[in-house]
């Protein structure tokens, strides 16, 4: 194995793979910070500009497209709060608060950091311990799916704030307005416009909620806040902060690696997973949603140590994990090779060529997020009054050009307003997006649990996976109704 991949790393060490990768990260750095602009729309869009290529420098630019636009999504939740990807939004809660202590060289530090370190070893796993991740991954269904969702719910507590009791009330109507649609039997659920049918798209609901409220602030209170420019600050991350945050990468990253081989699963239910397991665990649980640079690197960690792991099932099982690898599973037959056990009989040297490929992208990641870190933290010292219709515009263009749709247009907006009545009620928005984005693989992984079992329950507790999951969601609820005990008698 040590000859070939000695070979492989041969074949790919050429000037050109090393622009068509750096213009992959560079590309996805770049769109990955425009609110509403995700990573599966810029692979999609660069699939036609593969077909000329050679079959590993294609599938390399659209991994790189991949990483960086995962990474890019933590620029513009750190410096404007408004997340460019769902992936992002966990980093929002200690990011931005950092961005307005001057910290925010410091935060978009940690989370490049955190982003190499969880996608480096995500590509360590894909190498090494794919076989068996793939095994484990095919030992997963409904309800397994729906104890691992129950479990990923608990992450709730964490993000409440002050009150859990208020966190219960978002979370109970992102729940509710997940529902809202056509379910997967075909019924449809407050449907009060044509376009209600096909549902709510999470961009425009989660940029609405962070983004859009933020710039209700600056209008409603102008009067009584400061104008000047955020201050950048100290920019460095010290040993001792990155020591202190090591544990929280290493766990996200290995909460990351794991779920995002599960397919279907995806970064935002690992970020949202790390993040809540990082607050339990950290001595610093009191500074989390205040900005606790711990919380940067779990939730970093975990997105990004969910793009080398995604090629798991891919590359094993051909099986795609989540959307892009759908487009990427695409790419792959294009080019005449076929994911599944057969891939590592027919194109060994192929597939170790992508693995080397993999690693290499990872240091240019963090090449490529230093480098557009001194441009992108210029925004924090753009006035707030200017910053407003800038990002206003910016959030209306990205989601417009998701589907050309002016109904998502209208989803932003009135999930802005929504959120900012629920700022005024000093009601957490970061519970009502993690259920809103858990609802649906919640109600269909029971729904198809249930179906299969002819009604019965106890499909839920059959298998030791899922009693895995359902004890760690009995061991979360248990820890936080002490905490809470605790900290009503004081």
């Amino acid at each position: 194995m040590l000859n070939d991949l000695l070979v492989a790393f041969q074949a790919v060490a050429t000037l050109e793979n090393f622009l068509i990768m750096a213009a992959g990260i560079w590309g996805g750095v770049i769109i990955g910070a425009i609110p509403g602009m995700t990573g599966t729309m810029a692979v999609t869009l660069a699939l036609p500009f593969t077909f000329y290529m050679q079959p590993i420098p294609s599938i390399l630019l659209l991994v790189a497209l991949y990483k960086g636009s995962t990474y890019g999504g933590s620029v513009s939740a750190i410096l404007i709060k408004t997340p460019g990807t769902a992936s992002a939004a966990c980093t929002t809660l200690d990011g931005y608060p950092l961005a307005q202590q001057g910290k925010a060289g410091k935060a978009l530090n940690m989370a490049l950091y955190s982003s190499c370190t969880g996608d480096f070893i995500s590509n360590l796993s894909l190498i090494f311990i794919a076989a068996p991740l793939a095994l484990l991954a095919l030992r997963i269904g409904p309800p397994e799916y729906f104890m691992l969702m129950i479990f990923a719910l608990t992450t709730v507590a964490g993000v409440s704030g002050r009150s859990l009791l208020l966190g219960l009330v978002s979370a109970c109507l992102g729940l509710l307005l997940a529902t809202v649609g056509e379910d997967m039997y075909g019924s449809f659920r407050f449907d009060l416009t044509m376009d209600m049918q096909s549902g709510l798209a999470v961009a425009p609901v989660l940029i609405g909620l962070f983004a859009i409220p933020e710039l209700l602030k600056i209008i409603v209170f102008r009067h009584n806040q400061s104008h000047k420019p955020m201050q950048l600050g100290d920019n460095r991350v010290t040993r001792d902060e990155l020591r202190r945050s090591l544990k929280a990468m290493l766990k996200g990253s290995m909460i990351g690696v794991v779920m995002g081989a599960i397919p279907g699963i995806g970064p935002s239910a690992a970020a949202f997973s790390s993040y809540g397991e990082a607050q339990r665990s950290s001595k610093n649980r009191e500074n989390f949603g205040t900005g606790e640079l711990e919380g940067i690197a779990a939730s970093e960690s975990a997105n990004n140590g969910c793009c080398g792991s995604t090629m798991i099932p891919l590359l094993a099982l051909g099986v795609p994990g989540d959307v892009i690898t759908g487009v990427m599973l695409g790419a792959f037959m294009i080019h005449g090779m076929t994911p599944g056990p057969m891939l590592f009989e027919n194109n060994l040297h192929e597939v170790y060529m992508l693995f080397i490929g993999m690693l290499f992208s990872s240091v240019l990641l963090f090449g490529a997020g230093k480098a557009t870190m001194r441009f992108f933290s210029h925004i924090s010292r753009i006035p707030p009054g200017l910053m407003a219709p800038i990002v206003l515009a910016l959030c209306v263009f990205g989601i417009f050009s998701i589907s050309n749709s002016m109904y998502d247009v209208i989803v932003l907006l009135a999930m802005g307003i929504f959120g900012f009545f629920m700022f005024l009620f000093a009601i957490p928005a970061a519970p009502f997006l993690i259920a809103f984005i858990l609802g649906p693989m919640l109600e269909e992984n029971l729904r198809r649990a249930l179906a299969l079992s002819r009604g019965d329950p106890s499909i839920l507790v059959s298998s030791p996976i899922t009693w895995l999951f359902a004890s760690l969601a009995i061991f979360v609820v248990v820890v936080t109704i002490r905490q809470q005990l605790k900290k009503a008698k004081t």
